[in-house]
């Protein structure tokens, strides 16, 4: 009956059974799996994310973006050799013109290659690389262009050195370089541009990424909460149930040892004067035979009974009888208790049923079983009060008794009756707690001390207006030797 209630031995409150071990560990090792599969995607992400990030800006600081100011600059310094040489006609003006020309055309060539590489990274779509690797495009046609038109005033000729012919030739020199000027200034515009966008894609990257880390931290730390917490419930927390529970154990060893010492005093001092009482009410009965017949005669008779009734419960609670063990079989405890108890439950319509298909062997003493089954049964006929069914079967199964895991003959005893009320249910295996005009309370720590005592558990579940399951939990005899049989 997993999440049902079960005795403690009468001193202690009904606990409700948590979890197994085996599920806490495999809720925790469900729980760091999920965490650290989230916790990789996460951090494989940003490393992919960041080594992109590396890499583009890596071919991005090789490209300069000052492509329009180093060829507008590249153009002067030309035009400026190609007017010396104009004017001078210097050999050494010639040579550094025609070098630095070939240099130039060999820049824009490569360039406009890199530019074309840099088009293919994503990052970079926002920088518009196609749109200056159409005006580098378009700037090298027209340096081509230049070339030839410089060509012209390359070629050898005789001319004076007059202001007529500096004003000629620099007339031709910036009418050859004209047209590259507006290239030149666009694409220092796009680059300007294209780099501004770049910035603003590079910091919202850098800010998806320090989100992936803060997201990061909270798993981690998340996974070591829940570490704390499972160390805390798996190892922790039981130690200290395990030492609560031993030392309740001692403190209830105590008391019982004290209760019975205190049991057989009150016993003798309370049985001796009853008995007095009991001799002396039958004598009068005899000497006076009205007396017999008379309400208050009846009474103390009653209530003389009752009062031996609390002292032997209280004297079997206190000091129970050890168990003369024999391996029984648990089916035929329960026949006899069905044959005791069914005309008694007849007269009250509660129809008592019996199932005992499940057969199986325990070691216990036979009267102390049957005892035990009869206050459940009569219990749960007093719940029922009249018009119900009480079910007696026999099951098998696996329960922890004694700290470890083992085959178990369980003896259920279910009824249709009210249920029990949360109140009660709290302090049910309490001594001397009863809801009974005339109990004493002592009933079920009684039932609950003998299952104990042969190494069993006495476990119940309940549902208001619904019934109540009670079950003997017994260890199951494996033994097929012959043994000591059982009245």
């Amino acid at each position: 009956m997993t999440g049902t209630n079960h005795s403690t031995g009468g001193f202690r409150r009904i606990t409700r059974r948590g979890p197994t071990v085996k599920v806490r560990l495999l809720g925790f090792i469900l729980l760091v799996t999920c965490g650290s599969a989230i916790l990789f995607w996460v951090t494989r992400t940003t490393w992919k994310q960041l080594d992109r990030l590396q890499r583009e800006h890596a071919a991005i600081k090789g490209e300069s973006f000052y492509l329009g100011v180093h060829l507008r600059g590249a153009i002067r310094s030309l035009n400026d050799k190609l007017l010396t040489f104009g004017l001078a006609r210097d050999p050494e003006a010639l040579n550094a013109f025609l070098q630095e020309s070939s240099e130039l055309k060999g820049w824009i060539a490569t360039n406009r290659a890199h530019l074309a590489q840099l088009n293919n990274l994503k990052l970079l779509r926002t920088f518009e690389i196609s749109g200056q690797l159409q005006l580098l495009s378009q700037a090298e046609t027209r340096y081509d262009r230049y070339l030839t038109n410089a060509a012209a005033i390359l070629a050898p000729a005789s001319k004076s050195h007059s202001r007529d012919s500096f004003e000629t030739i620099y007339k031709q020199v910036r009418e050859a370089s004209s047209p590259l000027y507006p290239v030149c200034e666009e694409l220092v515009k796009a680059q300007r541009l294209g780099f501004g966008e770049f910035l603003g894609e590079t910091q919202n990257t850098l800010m998806d990424h320090q989100r992936l880390l803060e997201l990061t931290s909270a798993l981690i730390l998340g996974l070591a909460l829940a570490l704390g917490i499972q160390v805390y419930r798996g190892m922790i927390a039981p130690l200290r149930v395990s030492l609560s529970e031993s030392k309740s154990i001692i403190e209830r060893q105590e008391k019982l040892a004290s209760l019975g010492v205190l049991a057989s005093g009150v016993a003798h001092e309370i049985r001796n004067p009853l008995t007095a009482i009991k001799i002396r009410l039958f004598s009068l009965k005899k000497s006076v035979p009205d007396l017999a017949q008379h309400e208050d005669a009846t009474v103390i008779a009653n209530e003389i009974n009752r009062l031996e009734r609390i002292v032997r419960d209280f004297l079997q609670f206190a000091r129970p009888s050890e168990p003369r063990m024999a391996r029984i079989p648990a089916g035929q405890i329960l026949t006899d208790v069905h044959e005791l108890l069914r005309p008694q439950l007849e007269r009250a319509a509660i129809d008592l049923k019996l199932d005992v298909q499940n057969g199986g062997f325990v070691h216990a003493d036979a009267q102390q079983l049957k005892q035990v089954l009869i206050n459940l049964i009569q219990n749960s006929a007093e719940n029922i009060g009249r018009n119900g069914t009480v079910a007696l079967r026999l099951q098998q199964g696996a329960a922890e008794l004694n700290g470890r895991t083992r085959q178990a003959t369980i003896l259920v005893v279910e009824d249709t009756g009210k249920g029990i009320p949360p109140e009660v249910e709290m302090r049910l295996f309490d001594p001397f707690f009863t809801t009974k005009d005339g109990g004493t309370g002592l009933g079920l720590a009684i039932s609950a001390r003998i299952v104990e005592k042969h190494g069993g558990l006495l476990r119940y579940e309940t549902r208001l207006n619904h019934g109540t399951t009670f079950e003997v939990v017994m260890p199951k005899a494996e033994s097929d030797a012959a043994e000591n049989s059982a009245d």
